[in-house]
């Protein structure tokens, strides 16, 4: 049985927090049903309420991390999350690009959800030449989505023009994510160059979503590793990520995190 378990790999940032990055992937891939491994680029001091400092490790190390989980595990897809400079982005397309990965899922992480910069904009440039033609899929949310489109979304036709935009950059697919910010709210929007999939959620009131996100795009990959079509995967991470923000946990004393077990029995 242990032999069959898929293995996923998430790159992106810590958060100490543990409710986003990679401590988020980490839960999320695991409740999808694979193996998650990690290489951690960036680590972040940070709650529920602000990220107070940011450090980014050497490319050296997050290409060895790379390098030890491909010389040693079955790598079914890839997520990658927090990559905050251009140089980082760039290892990390340079070491993806010969390992051929079917299923790289690009979460452009740019700002965290207390509005702290996470991506410097020499690092945006490099992420749409090197990493997103490398992708299945990219899945910005609307403010991202508008960074990388040069769009403003209100509607759902506007995200269908910044859809194409973002897609002639080069990534596969493109999922731009409605959250609160769309007027049809916690619907997301999925193109793939010639046909739009419209995902209706529903839209739960609450202020702890800390780690949506990364928690998304993470369920997504790991739905894909297990054999899922990209429409069957973002409809069943959508059903995941909206339970575990349905059951959302109010700690700390900011926006808290989803919950990514809440189908666990409470003990």
């Amino acid at each position: 049985m242990s032999r069959s378990l898929k293995q996923v790999l998430t790159i992106a940032g810590s958060d100490s927090g543990g409710g986003a990055g990679i401590q988020a992937d980490i839960k999320a891939m695991s409740a999808n049903g694979v193996f998650a491994m990690s290489v951690i680029t960036a680590i972040t001091a940070q709650n529920t309420e602000e990220v107070t400092e940011v450090f980014d490790l050497p490319c050296s190390i997050i290409a060895a991390q790379i390098d030890a989980v491909f010389d040693d595990f079955d790598v079914a897809a890839v997520k990658t999350g927090m990559l905050s400079s251009a140089s980082i982005v760039e290892t990390v397309a340079k070491m993806l690009k010969p390992q051929e990965v079917a299923n790289l899922v690009v979460d452009p992480v740019m700002i965290s959800k207390s509005g702290h910069s996470l991506l410097k904009p020499d690092a945006i440039e490099a992420m749409k030449k090197q990493l997103f033609p490398l992708a299945i899929l990219v899945t910005p949310n609307i403010h991202e989505a508008q960074q990388l489109s040069g769009i403003q979304i209100t509607s759902l036709a506007d995200a269908r023009r910044a859809a194409k935009v973002i897609h002639g950059l080069g990534s596969k697919h493109v999922l731009i994510k409605g959250g609160h910010l769309l007027a049809e709210r916690a619907t997301d929007l999925l193109y793939d160059g010639r046909f739009f999939n419209v995902f209706k959620g529903e839209f739960i009131d609450t202020p702890h979503t800390h780690g949506t996100g990364c928690t998304y795009a993470s369920a997504i990959a790991a739905q894909l590793a297990r054999g899922k079509t990209i429409t069957d995967a973002v409809a069943a991470a959508k059903t995941y990520v909206t339970e575990a923000i349905r059951h959302s946990l109010a700690i700390g004393h900011g926006a808290g995190p989803t919950n990514h077990f809440y189908f666990l029995p409470e003990s």
